[in-house]
């Protein structure tokens, strides 16, 4: 299958730029598979939409504050560095002191960085010490600060919105309201540089509303990675290199799965990360193992989907391994159509922007 297969353009006003008023405002299109047929309700319906019964299997990884915009001690210039993951501790020790840590960092700039630059910021330096350490455009970086460097990022950098959703560079007036709303009211475990978006639009009075109709949640992990906004560049889908990700698939999931497949209820997906993990690891019967791992699964048509009964999403980039995920849900042509909907209809797009239930 082409990579160009989904090849449109989603007009700039359409892409939503800050979440809506309450999170659980956002509007809901409910594609049907099977009937072929696009309805338009708004995401507060859901519980009305599913049975009793049902499992909404829900991704609690949790979103960390790790965007620094720094400053080029030699130039003056400007530098974003996107902060992915602390080292472990068998790092050199003479750079594994109490105030300093080393991490995998992908930076940008408007001039090629050099190996040894200093990067500065109020209350934080970080030496950029080896270009490509971990991948093409992965620095390896030692941040320096006056207490803990992780109690550093987490106060003072910024949440990982995706390109697309615009921010000012000094003061941004939309940095607290980001801390509050790219992260679910689920979010339990930490690690993931981008958000499970299907999820932000969760209350805990929607939460309530399933759960007194007799709908079930239990959580899995996937600490998402920046290459979930890796574009396909590949001709074909099967030559695209898929990012790995870190996944856990607690006990209590498996169980859960078990126990709604014993009743003949239908396991709810919620998002294309929970859905990645949760074919990634599930058998034959549907079932899930318990286990942890990483996974480089990319799911395009035609795929068997073995755990994933429904899929609770949001609108995605045209050219991206997401919209091919439900694409391979939903069929080419109705995935197509839901799209088209969605433009007519004024839906909000990608991050902040509104939901898609696809059901059998």
């Amino acid at each position: 299958m082409r990579a160009d297969t989904f090849k449109f353009t989603i007009p700039p006003a359409r892409i939503a730029q800050v979440p809506a008023e309450r999170r659980d405002a956002s509007r809901l299109m409910v594609v049907r598979r099977g009937a072929g047929v696009i309805e338009h309700h708004a995401f507060t319906d859901l519980p009305g939409l599913l049975n009793a019964g049902d499992l909404l299997l829900v991704n609690d990884t949790r979103v960390k504050p790790c965007r620094l915009h720094m400053t080029r001690a030699k130039t003056g210039g400007h530098v974003e560095l996107f902060v992915i993951r602390r080292l472990p501790g068998d790092a050199p020790a003479a750079l594994a002191t109490d105030t300093s840590a080393c991490y995998e960092t992908i930076t940008g700039s408007g001039g090629r960085l050099d190996t040894g630059e200093t990067l500065t910021l109020p209350g934080a330096t970080a030496t950029l010490l080896e270009r490509d350490a971990f991948g093409p455009g992965h620095w390896l970086v030692r941040l320096h600060t006056a207490t803990d460097p992780d109690d550093y990022l987490r106060s003072q950098a910024r949440m990982p919105l995706p390109p697309y959703i615009r921010r000012e560079r000094g003061h941004d007036p939309h940095a607290d309201i980001d801390r509050q709303r790219y992260q679910t009211v689920f979010a339990a475990q930490d690690g993931a540089v981008a958000a499970p978006t299907a999820g932000l639009h969760f209350t805990p009075e929607v939460l309530a509303a399933c759960a007194s109709r007799g709908i079930n949640r239990s959580a899995l992990t996937l600490h998402v990675g920046p290459g979930t906004f890796r574009p396909l560049k590949a001709a074909t889908l099967q030559e695209h290199d898929m990012h790995a990700e870190e996944f856990q698939v607690p006990q209590p999931a498996v169980q859960a799965v078990h126990e709604t497949r014993m009743r003949g209820g239908r396991v709810v997906v919620v998002g294309t990360t929970a859905c990645r993990t949760a074919e990634t690891v599930a058998d034959e019967r549907g079932l899930l193992r318990e286990s942890n791992g990483t996974t480089r699964l990319f799911i395009y048509p035609p795929w068997r989907f073995r755990c994933t009964d429904a899929l609770l999403t949001n609108f995605h980039l045209p050219e991206s391994t997401l919209i091919f995920l439900v694409a391979a849900w939903l069929g080419i042509d109705l995935t197509r159509q839901a799209y088209e909907s969605a433009l007519a209809g004024e839906y909000r797009f990608f991050s902040y922007g509104d939901a898609m239930l696809c059901l059998p």
